[in-house]
């Protein structure tokens, strides 16, 4: 396996990892949207945002360590970042 095949092995796998860690994230996002009546715990949104935190950190890590480029990372975070706003509009309007 030659050096640039390897590097785009650890690419994918680097996104592949980013991803299944995402797709949690939206997976608590989804459930919360489900069920807009548990506005009242706030640990519901300390934990969206803690998982929102450490992800960022893991994608700034894989940035910096070359292991992917920086458009995809901020993709997948943008993505999370407007549907958490989105849920955070709709317990708004739940009040």
């Amino acid at each position: 396996m030659s050096s640039s095949d390897l590097l785009l092995d650890m690419n994918q796998k680097a996104l592949n990892l980013l991803q299944e860690d995402a797709d949690k994230i939206e997976k608590l996002i989804e459930v919360q949207m489900e069920n807009l009546t548990t506005r009242q715990c706030p640990l519901y949104e300390e934990v969206l945002d803690t998982q929102m935190y450490g992800l960022s950190r893991e994608i700034d890590f894989a940035i910096r360590a070359g292991l992917i480029s920086e458009i995809p990372g901020k993709q997948i975070l943008s993505k999370l970042e407007r549907n958490l706003a989105q849920l955070y509009e709709a317990l708004n309007n739940k009040k």
